[in-house]
C-alpha cells in the first residue's frame, strides 16, 4: 500500500470512529502524520476526509491544471524567519468570489520535488477583503478562523490535508516544506 493509500485509510479509520481508537499503526508506533488527524474533532476530520477525495486526483499537476487550478498565484514560499514552507500556489480563480466550500479549495498548494515534478503537499482557502472587509469578523471553516494577511488583502485558511505539518494541520508554514528544488522562490513573510 502507497503512503498515500496509508494515510486515506487511516483518516477513513479515523472519521469512521469518531477518534475512539487510534488507527494508523505502523511498527507498532503510531503514524505521525495520521496521528495529527486524531487530535481533530470528528467533523474536521470528516471535512479533511472529503477534501482529501476531492483533490486526490490533483497529484497529478496536469489534472489539477485541466480541472481549473491553473493561475499560478505564486512562487515557491518560504519563511526568512525558519518557520518553513508552502511551496507554489495554484488557484481556481473562479472560485475566488468571497465564499468558500470544503470541496472547492480556491488554492492547491504544490512542493517542488528534486525530479522536477511538483507535490501537492495542501489546500489553502481565501477571501478577498473587497469581498468580507479586514474589519469584519474572520470567516470560518473547519472549525477554524481564517488569518488575516494584509500583504495579499485577504483573509486565509490553510489545511495541510497531503503533507503532514509538525506545526499543525491549520498552520500557515510547514517545516517539512522546502524550496531547494526550484529557483522561482519567494521568500516571504506574508502569512504570518
Amino acid at each position: 500500500m502507497t503512503r498515500s493509500a496509508h494515510w486515506m485509510v487511516g483518516i477513513a479509520i479515523l472519521a469512521g470512529c469518531g477518534g475512539q481508537t487510534v488507527a494508523g499503526r505502523v511498527n507498532g508506533s503510531v503514524d505521525p502524520e495520521i496521528a495529527a488527524y486524531a487530535e481533530l474533532s470528528a467533523a474536521q476530520r470528516a471535512d479533511v476526509a472529503e477534501l482529501r477525495r476531492v483533490t486526490a486526483p490533483f497529484h497529478e499537476f496536469d489534472k489539477a491544471v485541466a480541472a481549473g487550478w491553473s493561475a499560478k498565484i505564486t512562487a515557491c514560499m518560504t519563511d526568512p524567519a525558519g518557520a518553513g514552507g508552502m511551496g507554489f500556489h495554484y488557484g481556481k480563480t473562479s472560485l475566488i468570489d468571497g465564499t468558500v466550500s470544503v470541496d472547492q479549495p480556491e488554492l492547491l498548494l504544490y512542493e517542488p520535488e528534486k525530479n522536477g515534478r511538483l507535490e501537492l503537499v495542501a489546500v489553502e482557502y481565501i477571501i478577498p477583503y473587497n469581498a468580507v472587509s479586514r474589519d469584519a469578523a474572520p470567516p470560518e471553516l473547519f472549525g477554524q478562523k481564517f488569518l488575516q494577511n494584509d500583504v495579499f488583502q485577504l483573509w486565509g485558511l490553510h489545511v495541510w490535508a497531503w503533507k503532514h505539518n509538525p506545526s499543525g494541520v491549520f498552520a500557515n508554514w510547514n517545516p517539512r516544506v522546502t524550496c531547494d528544488h526550484t529557483t522561482d522562490v519567494a521568500a516571504a513573510m506574508a502569512h504570518n
